[in-house]
C-alpha cells in the first residue's frame, strides 16, 4: 500500500492553482481528501472532475471564520496548508492588509491541528521569506540557501513576513509540542490553472490578446527561477513523507531566467510580434531571486524535471486552448493587480 493510500488529508486552499494540482496528485495516490476553500482566488472548475466523481469532500468556507478550521480538522491525519491571502507582484506590492491576515490564519491552522491530534502539518511557504537586501543585484550569481533566512529579517512585504512567522511558529510547535511538520518554500510557480496576477501567465495573456506595445513591468533584468507546478507538487508530497521536524526547504529550479528573456520566449512561441515597452514604474519585486535546491536533493531526492522552456510551452498551449480572448481583454488590467 502506498504512503497516501486511504490517508485522511485536508488541503486548505485546495481549489487554487497549486492546491488543485496537489489534490489531483493525492486523489491519484489513493488519499481521502477534504478541501476547504473560500473561492476568493480558487475556482471550482479546478476540482470539478473530483466533485463530479465524488472523490473528494469539499466545503466552501473562510477558514478565518469561527469554527470553520476546527470542523475542517475532524478526523484528519495530514494537513496541507495552502490557503492564504496572496497574489502576484501587482497584488503583494499594493495590498498589505489582506496578506496580514495570513499571520492569524497560519496560527489558527496550527493551533487547531494540534488540538485535533493531526499527525503532520505541511505548510506552503514562499521565496518571499528571504531577505530583500540579498536580492538587489541581478548580475550576481546568487542561489538562496535555507540558512540565509535569519536575523536581521527583511522579508518581502507583509505577505513575506506572514510566511516567515508561520514557518517559525510551525517549528516551535514541532519543537515544543512534538507535532510533525515541514515548510515548503515555493519559488515563482507557474503552469496550467495559473492566474494572470502572476508574471508568466500575465506574459502569456498579453500575447493572447495581441497587446502592442507589449508591457513588461520593471526593466526586464529581474532574475527568477520559474518552477513548474508538477515539480512543486511532487516536492511537496516528498517533503510531507520525509521531513517531520519543521525544517523549511526550498522547492525551486536553479535555472536563472531574466524576465525579458521569458517575454521573448513567449513572443516567439506564440508568434506574436510586438514592440516591448518597459515599465520600471510598475511593481517589480527583488532583482535576483533564485533558489538553491541542494537541501531538497539531499533530504528528499527531489530535483525539478521540467525545464522552463518546456513548461512554458505546456502553459501557453493550455492558456490558448481554454481562454476566451474577449473576456481576457476585458479583465486583464484588473487581474494583474488582484488576487
Amino acid at each position: 500500500m502506498g504512503f497516501w493510500e486511504r490517508r485522511r488529508v485536508l488541503v486548505t486552499g485546495g481549489a487554487s492553482f497549486i492546491g488543485s494540482h496537489l489534490v489531483d496528485a493525492l486523489v491519484a495516490q489513493g488519499a481521502q481528501v477534504r478541501v476547504v476553500d473560500d473561492l476568493s482566488s480558487g475556482r471550482l472548475s479546478n476540482i470539478q472532475a473530483h466533485l463530479d466523481a465524488r472523490s473528494i469532500e469539499f466545503t466552501q468556507a473562510d477558514l478565518r471564520e469561527p469554527g470553520v478550521a476546527r470542523e475542517a480538522m475532524r478526523d484528519i491525519q495530514t494537513v496541507f496548508h495552502l490557503a492564504a491571502d496572496h497574489g502576484g507582484r501587482g497584488y503583494v506590492d499594493t495590498h498589505q492588509a489582506g496578506p496580514a491576515t495570513d499571520f492569524f490564519l497560519g496560527g489558527l491552522i496550527f493551533w487547531e491541528a494540534r488540538h485535533a491530534g493531526v499527525e503532520k502539518v505541511v505548510y506552503a511557504s514562499s521565496g518571499c521569506v528571504y531577505p530583500n537586501y540579498l536580492q538587489s543585484d541581478p548580475n550576481q550569481e546568487l542561489y538562496l540557501t535555507e540558512d540565509m533566512v535569519k536575523p536581521p529579517y527583511d522579508a518581502d512585504n507583509l505577505y513575506g513576513y506572514a510566511k516567515l512567522m508561520n514557518e517559525l511558529t510551525l517549528q516551535a510547535y514541532c519543537r515544543e509540542y512534538g507535532m510533525k511538520g515541514v515548510s515548503c518554500r515555493y519559488f515563482t510557480v507557474y503552469g496550467p490553472r495559473g492566474r494572470e496576477s502572476h508574471a508568466v501567465i500575465a506574459m502569456i495573456a498579453r500575447a493572447f490578446v495581441g497587446e502592442n506595445p507589449f508591457e513588461v513591468w520593471g526593466d526586464g533584468n529581474q532574475v527568477r527561477n520559474w518552477t513548474y507546478v508538477d515539480d512543486i507538487v511532487r516536492g511537496t508530497l516528498l517533503a510531507a513523507e520525509k521531513i517531520d521536524d519543521g525544517t523549511a526547504i526550498n522547492l525551486g529550479t536553479m535555472e536563472r531566467v531574466r524576465v525579458i528573456d521569458a517575454v521573448r520566449m513567449v513572443l516567439e512561441y506564440t508568434g506574436h510580434k510586438a514592440e516591448i515597452r518597459l515599465r520600471p514604474d510598475m511593481p517589480t519585486g527583488p532583482m535576483n531571486r533564485v533558489a538553491d535546491n541542494s537541501l531538497a536533493k539531499r533530504l528528499l531526492g527531489w530535483e525539478p524535471q521540467v525545464a522552463f522552456k518546456d513548461g512554458l510551452k505546456r502553459t501557453i498551449d493550455w492558456y490558448f486552448a481554454t481562454k476566451d480572448r474577449d473576456e481576457v481583454r476585458r479583465t486583464l488590467a484588473r487581474a494583474l493587480v488582484e488576487r
